[in-house]
């Protein structure tokens, strides 16, 4: 493996860079005020400003691979564009049109779409006009099984019917949510992984009922689109708004999460990568009984863990990334569980020692470490617990054992 960027990588690292550090970062607070001033889950003025710049310098779609609807990057070229937007993950990734769930969603689109269904809904999402929702978890059920879901989604003529509740439905909440792709059960008698389609819906279809926004550690998650709490009612859409084929749910969803780790995990990285930049300005520039922080032995030991785990974070995502690229998901299946389980930890544990080295700054809204540590844990459940992925990576290694 090759540890070097290549040259189009290092021209879209330098651009890119430019454009979080220089315009990104600076108008966080701004960007806030403006949040806060108006209604629930909608774009400040300031964001609307900010992606028409960035797609004036060309940083734009970065995250897909085909070259049809966007950079055409592969996943070692984008892993180290993600984490640079992670440095300001509230505003940046959307900045660039490469935000969560809109990414994994053209992504479904590109790859399964019709050409009327990407007419209708994908180049939209590609221009950055309208929002989508991906509508999978449910509150009634385990959704860490994801076989588990329970809303049904049946032929009647030439409509489907969908019934249902969904939740954590993230995107839904946002004013430019046009679509929601909901995935539920088209023949629940079938094989446990066949039982499953994607339907896409939009979102003013009648019977469908966003109930309320779902908060994550009592944040909003706004702008971003915040995550919706949905009713399905009898709600009625053509038979042309299925996504591939019937029962092709499951593969698809797991075909939309292999790349979306990777977004994930870098994002991570960025974020942890500031964390450790505000530990370090922090602790150098207070003093305590005497003497600076960063003459406490407690804190030279949080600062060099950090360094050591975010470089091993990083090497492993990157090997990830690669794999994928060159033997493809299914045989860098055990490295994408992998990283899903340590990046998530090590940017909480990064996180969590440079709020501890804020005191009680830390855990207020005047440093974004809060929100920072919010988003880092919550991903130690989002596509998937912790606990099974570990299970299902420890089953792939003992099957070698197995006599």
């Amino acid at each position: 493996m090759d540890f070097s960027y290549d040259a189009r990588t290092e021209e879209l690292r330098k651009e890119l860079r430019a454009f979080v550090t220089d315009r990104v970062l600076p108008a966080e607070g701004a960007l806030a005020a403006q949040y806060a001033a108006g209604q629930p889950w909608t774009r400040p003025p300031l964001l609307t400003e900010l992606k028409a710049e960035a797609r004036s310098r060309g940083l734009w779609n970065l995250f897909l691979p085909d070259r049809r609807f966007g950079a055409g990057l592969t996943n070692t070229q984008y892993a180290p564009l993600a984490e640079i937007t992670g440095h300001s993950p509230q505003f940046a990734p959307e900045a660039v049109n490469c935000s969560a769930p809109d990414t994994g969603n053209m992504e479904l689109l590109t790859a399964f779409g019709t050409p009327e269904q990407q007419e209708r809904w994908l180049h939209p999402l590609l221009a950055g006009e309208i929002r989508s929702a991906f509508c999978m978890t449910e509150p009634e059920v385990a959704s860490s099984d994801a076989a588990n879901i329970g809303t049904r989604i049946e032929r009647d003529g030439d409509h489907y019917v969908v019934n249902g509740h969904k939740w954590w439905s993230s995107g839904a909440m946002a004013p430019e949510c046009a679509l929601l792709v909901v995935m539920g059960k088209t023949d629940p008698g079938g094989p446990r992984h066949r039982q499953q389609s994607m339907l896409l819906v939009p979102r003013d279809t009648p019977g469908v009922q966003v109930r309320r926004g779902v908060t994550v550690f009592g944040y909003d998650d706004g702008p971003h689109g915040g995550h919706g709490d949905i009713l399905f009612e009898d709600v009625r859409v053509p038979v042309s708004h299925l996504l591939g084929g019937e029962g092709d749910g499951f593969a698809m969803a797991q075909a939309r999460l292999g790349p979306g780790r990777i977004h994930h995990c870098m994002r991570l990285i960025g974020m942890a990568e500031r964390a450790l930049a505000a530990m370090c300005e922090r602790v150098s520039g207070r003093v305590a009984f005497g003497a600076p922080l960063a003459e406490q032995g407690v804190v030279r030991e949080w600062v060099a863990e950090a360094r050591v785990r975010i470089e091993q974070a990083r090497l492993l995502v990157l090997k990830t990334a690669w794999l994928m690229d060159t033997v493809g998901n299914r045989q860098a299946h055990t490295e994408i569980q992998a990283i899903k389980i340590a990046v998530p930890a090590m940017a909480e544990w990064v996180l969590d020692k440079a709020i501890q080295a804020h005191g009680g700054g830390g855990v207020s809204q005047d440093f974004p470490l809060a929100a920072l540590w919010a988003h880092a844990r919550t991903l130690r459940l989002a596509d998937g617990p912790d606990e099974v992925h570990r299970a299902s990576l420890a089953h792939r290694e003992l099957r070698a054992y197995a006599f």
